[in-house]
């Protein structure tokens, strides 16, 4: 099978980190690549960049369709065009919020978020009751780092601690990773605060592999039915072609 992960940002350093956490969990036989995307914010920290991100997301996804790929993981924790993209795939697409969330409510009664500035709590807090998972989770905590200040030396530290603080406010069972750049502090973290800490690119990429070892699609019908086809003008003018 081959599975694509896609960086709706276009800072290519983060692609590299997502694509080997990615990696490290993908089975055999599974083809992984990450792709950076092509248009769109270096990185996703309001909801203008994330609206700005989707043109981006959906090209690759196109690209990908084109390519063969059997299914695809949207790296940001605000899933940002989540529904436009299954509607151009074939096979499932995942976003690594949902994932994240889902599993955690797997390993305890109750989990806490940890995320990067203050101002995407909110969206944070959306996404939890979108997907229904409000009984589990117990707080969304803001380590105030930008996304692009996340590989400088004393985030680390500052984030360990965001969780540890998290665990002990909420009294929750399990730590979720608010940001595709926090992945490879995974397991430092877990090994620090003694509780799971998801990483929702690992759990996104192991979803939708489970979902293609199963046989599943998408259903190509209803809402998530490929898009009417449409002229489109200006800068997306090339998204009018067909899909």
């Amino acid at each position: 099978m081959r599975i694509r992960v896609v960086n709706p940002n276009t800072t290519r350093a983060m692609t590299d980190t997502i694509e080997q956490c990615a990696k490290a969990v993908a089975g055999p036989g599974t083809l992984l690549d990450a792709v950076t995307a092509e248009m769109g914010p270096a990185s996703i920290e309001s909801h203008y960049d994330e609206a700005l991100s989707v043109p981006g997301i959906l090209a690759a996804i196109q690209r990908g369709e084109q390519e063969g790929i059997d299914g695809y993981v949207i790296a940001c924790f605000g899933d940002p065009g989540l529904d436009a993209a299954r509607e151009l795939a074939r096979g499932p697409v995942v976003g690594i919020a949902e994932a994240a969330m889902r599993t955690a409510s797997h390993l305890g009664g109750g989990f806490s978020i940890v995320t990067t500035l203050s101002r995407t709590v909110g969206r944070a807090d959306e996404l939890v009751y979108r997907y229904g998972l409000q009984r589990f989770c117990r707080g969304i905590h803001a380590c105030e780092i930008p996304v692009l200040a996340l590989e400088d030396p004393d985030a680390r530290k500052i984030i360990t601690e965001a969780c540890r603080h998290a665990v002990d406010a909420d009294g929750s069972d399990a730590v979720v990773l608010g940001c595709a750049g926090m992945a490879e502090l995974c397991d430092h973290i877990r090994d620090e605060i003694g509780v799971p800490v998801i990483d929702g690119v690992a759990a996104a990429t192991l979803t939708v592999q489970s979902l293609i070892t199963l046989g599943l699609r998408k259903s190509g019908r209803g809402e998530f039915a490929t898009p009417p086809p449409k002229s489109y003008r200006g800068l997306l003018r090339s998204f009018g072609s067909d899909l």
